[in-house]
């Protein structure tokens, strides 16, 4: 099986923006892109923007949610100019070459929240790194499209005769590190560990496991044990 990088972009504003952004993907060859819950009313503007990428633009995934849009890539890295605690923040040049060194395990997935307020805490929440443009404090705010570009070429670089490792095990997929994440909060529970919401501590718990990239099977062995605990805890 073949991985590739997904470009997702989040509640886009501008259909001029989704068309711009269609023709960059296409300028580096990257095929794998969703639009998520568009707010714009017509996409014919998109298609005006999309030059030679009109294919490009109607073989976009369509997604429901965030969630639907990444639940198989192994690695999910949010654009934001935020700066969350526990989340590295890698330049565009650092990310293109560890999603390039990645692809060998899994999807790869690069988030970019809407032109107005970006990606919401939640939608954050659902990533494990951030990727940030060093721009001037005169300007902080990119334009979707050119931050699109921008990505799309280090990107292009960095895959430029890299070639894949072998015998690696698949890394463990999105869906398959929230379902471990949910059954770890269950196990919390039940022994009385966490307090309130418990949301702060279930993330600082489960970051060694995103630094540690598990393979897919060792997520459903973790998965499998803290299940087992769970039942105990509760005939106990």
């Amino acid at each position: 099986m073949t991985f590739d990088v997904r470009f997702v972009l989040v509640s886009p504003q501008s259909a001029e923006n989704v068309g711009a952004a269609a023709r960059a993907l296409k300028n580096f060859g990257h095929r794998d892109w969703a639009i998520v819950s568009p707010r714009y009313p017509d996409e014919s503007p998109a298609g005006r923007l999309a030059v030679h990428a009109a294919d490009w633009l109607e073989a976009a995934r369509r997604p429901a949610t965030l969630d639907e849009a990444v639940a198989d890539c192994a690695w999910v890295v949010a654009t934001t100019s935020r700066a969350l605690r526990g989340r590295r923040r890698l330049g565009p040049r650092a990310w293109a070459t560890e999603a390039a060194g990645r692809l060998a395990l899994g999807h790869v997935a690069l988030v970019f929240g809407g032109e107005r307020n970006g990606l919401s805490a939640a939608e954050l929440e659902r990533c494990q790194d951030l990727a940030t443009v060093p721009v001037s404090r005169e300007q902080p705010s990119l334009n979707l499209a050119q931050a699109v570009l921008l990505f799309a070429y280090e990107l292009k670089l960095a895959r430029e005769g890299k070639a894949a490792p072998r015998n690696l095990k698949l890394g463990a997929t999105a869906a398959e590190g929230w379902r471990l994440g949910q059954t770890l909060t269950e196990v919390l529970s039940a022994s009385g560990f966490l307090h309130d919401d418990g949301r702060h501590a279930v993330r600082d718990l489960l970051r060694p496991f995103e630094r540690a990239r598990l393979t897919r099977d060792e997520a459903r062995l973790w998965e499998a044990a803290l299940h087992a605990i769970r039942k105990a805890i509760e005939r106990a």
